[in-house]
């Protein structure tokens, strides 16, 4: 006799889950079981009740803010659990009317049918990697912020750096030397210049942690057989794999490149095919370090003494793969630009490319440690 199975859709909150069920039925009615507590406990306490009917639980919500912890409580005691992407629920055209109780009741539904992608949950390990990588972006960010607003107080009072380029050490003696008409503004310069500068500090307490912690990290080959590509610095080598993760959910090349949101979008029509710029869907994070990497490729293909020194203990097959990208990748960029490109569109062309060049040393490294 075949097992009941009981789906269980949650919309789940910071303070409360509501919570949708149903049977293996295709026409089986699907109904609300009512909002929960957001804690641990109360999730428990729903298990109890819905397996005293002696049902298998498969269970179903939405990635969002309040990220894994229910993921992971419910795998660990055995339970199926599966974290779906929002983007791609999909929605009836004119309906306008959002609860939280008509979101738990679709996405049982739907997830019965079958008709939602699940998203891959990275390890604790992972996520902690990811999380201090993420800060590093973040506090960039805030830093770049910072310097744009000084800059904009110094040109209202007609203030500009007579030299090249600003941030050097020239730059910021020059910052120093200045002398305002009022306090109050050359108080306001100070500020500046220190949360810039405290901004740049952090920035570089993050990278030594980062240096610290990756030899520790389970996946340290993956990083450093990456470093072996031009332009995959420690950064953009550490940021691919915490933020891919198990590379073994692609295939082929093709569908990395798809996740990373890095291949032209179409709409195409009959005999009428049109293509426009890329999707922009998927990771982010991986699309914008790889394209900040594309931009190294505009220089002649050679090893230079940094790739040298990424190279030593590595695997000659490696090796060969980073050179098989130098030459195809650098040539490439001046054929496309020699055809009148963009040098934005090049870099993305490129960045496409060398995510393919990434999975082939994940394979090869996989095969070596296999």
């Amino acid at each position: 006799m075949e097992k009941k199975i009981l789906y269980v859709g949650m919309d789940v909150h910071k303070k409360s889950i509501d919570v949708a069920i149903t049977d293996k039925r295709t026409n089986g009615k699907v109904r609300s079981y009512g909002k929960i507590d957001g804690t641990l406990e109360a999730l428990d306490k729903l298990i109890r009740k819905l397996k005293s009917s002696g049902a298998d639980l498969h269970f179903v919500y939405e990635a969002g803010p309040c990220g894994y912890p229910i993921y992971r409580h419910l795998t660990s005691k055995g339970h199926s659990c599966s974290v779906v992407a929002p983007s791609l629920i999909p929605k009836r055209s004119g309906d306008r009317i959002k609860t939280d109780r008509r979101d738990a009741v679709n996405l049982v539904r739907l997830f019965r049918a079958g008709e939602l992608t699940s998203i891959y949950v990275p390890t604790v390990e992972d996520e902690a990697m990811r999380d201090l990588l993420r800060c590093r972006v973040d506090i960039r960010q805030i830093e770049r912020k910072t310097r744009q607003r000084l800059l904009a107080f110094l040109l209202r009072h007609g203030l500009y750096y007579p030299g090249k380029k600003n941030w050097t050490k020239g730059h910021m003696n020059w910052l120093a030397d200045l002398k305002l008409t009022h306090r109050a503004q050359q108080i306001v310069l100070q500020e500046y210049i220190d949360a810039a500068n405290e901004c740049t500090r952090r920035i570089q307490r993050i990278t030594e942690q980062i240096q610290g912690l990756v030899p520790q990290w389970s996946r340290a080959p993956l990083v450093r057989a990456y470093q072996a590509l031009r332009g995959v610095s420690l950064i953009v080598a550490t940021t691919v794999v915490s933020e891919i993760g198990d590379m073994n959910r692609f295939k082929n090349p093709k569908q990395l490149m798809a996740y990373l949101g890095l291949v032209p979008s179409e709409h195409s029509s009959g005999n009428r095919i049109r293509r426009g710029s890329i999707t922009k869907t998927g990771n982010s994070h991986v699309r914008r370090v790889l394209i900040e990497a594309a931009w190294t490729y505009n220089l002649r293909a050679r090893k230079t003494k940094i790739i040298l020194k990424r190279q030593q203990g590595l695997d000659d097959r490696i090796c060969e793969i980073s050179w098989k990208a130098q030459l195809r990748l650098c040539n490439k960029y001046r054929r496309l630009f020699a055809r009148g490109k963009s040098k934005q569109v090049i870099t993305t062309a490129i960045a496409r490319e060398l995510s393919a060049f990434i999975w082939a040393i994940d394979k090869q490294v996989q095969q070596l440690t296999a």
